[in-house]
Formats: structure tokens, C-alpha cells, sequence
């Protein structure tokens, strides 16, 4: 019987999840509760559009010259796609198969054992770090740190390359000293090859409406450039790449 999978939405030539020219897929499904999501709508692993394997590549294979000519791919996002690692590890053993770049976007909460599958046709893991301090994460994610530090050091160990990816949100996510730690842990992992900090949006605002859903953060400004330089800066010091 074909490995199907539960598929929110597509996005046929993204250029923010990774390399290049991409196909992104956001599956259906997360563990997180992020007080900043912007895809709340992915939540609930039981709705969304019903794909096998060969359904989705079909659409993949439809933009491969425009990955090949930029160094793109295919990235899975969500949600968190490792609720559905089964599926999605079918999917990348195809991708590679033909060639295809893949890139996983994941908070690398799901346990090591059930993304093994997924992880052993990752080209390039989208690592979200929300913070590094316990408290402030739990806070943010309403889920515990650890298990996303379990999950780098098994990246570590496969030597699959990782871009971390930060949200820095003013009075929540912005304390220097939490960042400074973070860059300074991250310094030790030789295939952290980026991290991207990303400015606090409130794009998906409006779907928390919809969904009648409280939004904590209607009154959080964007964090202003001086700040952003400043984390850069952190990351950059302990020898970080960053954009």
C-alpha cells in the first residue's frame, strides 16, 4: 500500500526555505504551539490534502529545471513535517533518487528514533532554535528544549548539514545573554553551516482571527535594525555565519 501524506498547501518556486529556486510543501500537523506561528492552520494533523508519494513528486518533477539552474530543491515544512517522518522519508529517498535536493524545515522536537527515516535522505536540515534558555522556549513553543538538543547532536553525529533559524522577538526571544550562550553552544557543531535570524512578523496574524484564536503577540513591534545588527554580531563572533 502507498505511504500517503496530509499536505496543507504548496509552493511551487519558494526562495526562503534553503538554496536556490525551491518546492516547498508545508504538511499538516505540529506538536508546537508558537506564540508567533504563522501557519496555526497546519496545526490540526487531520486536515489538509491527501497526497501519495507519486501524486506529490509529480508536481515536484514539474519545476526541476527550475531547481536544477538556481541549486534549488524540494523543502518540507509545516507544521512540523516529522509528524509524518514515514511519509516524508519515502518522499526524499525519491527526491534523491532523482537527483533532487532536499532540505527539512523542523524544531527537531519529534524523537531521534522516529526521524531517523526522514533524517537518512535529508540533504539540509532547517534547524528552529527558538531560544536557548528552557524557560523563555517553553514559554514560546508551550514544548520542552531538550529534545531539539538531542536532535542537533544527532545531526551532528550523521554529519547532515544544518541551517539554524532564529525568530528574534522584541521582550520575548531578544535577551543578549541568551543568545550569546546559544552562539557560543552552536560554535562546537561543524555542520551548522548558517544561521539565519530572522525579524518577528505578524503576517499570520490574521489567520489566528479566522481561527478565533487569541494572538499574545497584536502589540509586539518588529525588532529594530540596531538590534538585529547586534545578534548578528553575537553569532558572528563565535565564528558563525550568518544572513
Amino acid at each position: 500500500m502507498d505511504v500517503k501524506g496530509s499536505v496543507h498547501s504548496i509552493e511551487t518556486c519558494g526562495t526562503v526555505d534553503g538554496p536556490g529556486i525551491r518546492f516547498v510543501a508545508f504538511f499538516q500537523g505540529c506538536p508546537l504551539r508558537c506564540q508567533y506561528c504563522h501557519n496555526p492552520d497546519t496545526w490540526d494533523p487531520t486536515k489538509g490534502t491527501e497526497y501519495t508519494v507519486d501524486e506529490l513528486m509529480a508536481e515536484i518533477r514539474k519545476y526541476k529545471s527550475y531547481m536544477n539552474f538556481s541549486g534549488g530543491g524540494m523543502t518540507a515544512t509545516g507544521g512540523e513535517p516529522l509528524v509524518q517522518a514515514k511519509f516524508v522519508g519515502e518522499l526524499f529517498k525519491r527526491c534523491r533518487e532523482e537527483g533532487i535536493h532536499t532540505a527539512l524545515d523542523t524544531s527537531g522536537f519529534i524523537p531521534v528514533d522516529k526521524a531517523e527515516q526522514a533524517l537518512a535522505f535529508t540533504d539540509l536540515v532547517l534547524l528552529d532554535m527558538k531560544s536557548f534558555n528552557p524557560e523563555t522556549y517553553k514559554i514560546v513553543t508551550n514544548v520542552e528544549l531538550a529534545p531539539t538538543l538531542v536532535f542537533l547532536d544527532y545531526l551532528k553525529e550523521k554529519n547532515i548539514k544544518v541551517w539554524i533559524r532564529f525568530v528574534l522577538v522584541p521582550e520575548l526571544t531578544d535577551n543578549m545573554d541568551d543568545i550569546e550562550k546559544m552562539a557560543a553552544y552552536l560554535s562546537d557543531f561543524k555542520n551548522v553551516e548558517m544561521v539565519e535570524v530572522l525579524p518577528f512578523h505578524k503576517m499570520g496574524e490574521y489567520k489566528w482571527a479566522e481561527m478565533g484564536l487569541p494572538y499574545q503577540l497584536s502589540h509586539t513591534a518588529t525588532p529594530h535594525r540596531r538590534v538585529i545588527s547586534k545578534v548578528k554580531d553575537i553569532f558572528e563572533s563565535h565564528g558563525l555565519k550568518v544572513r
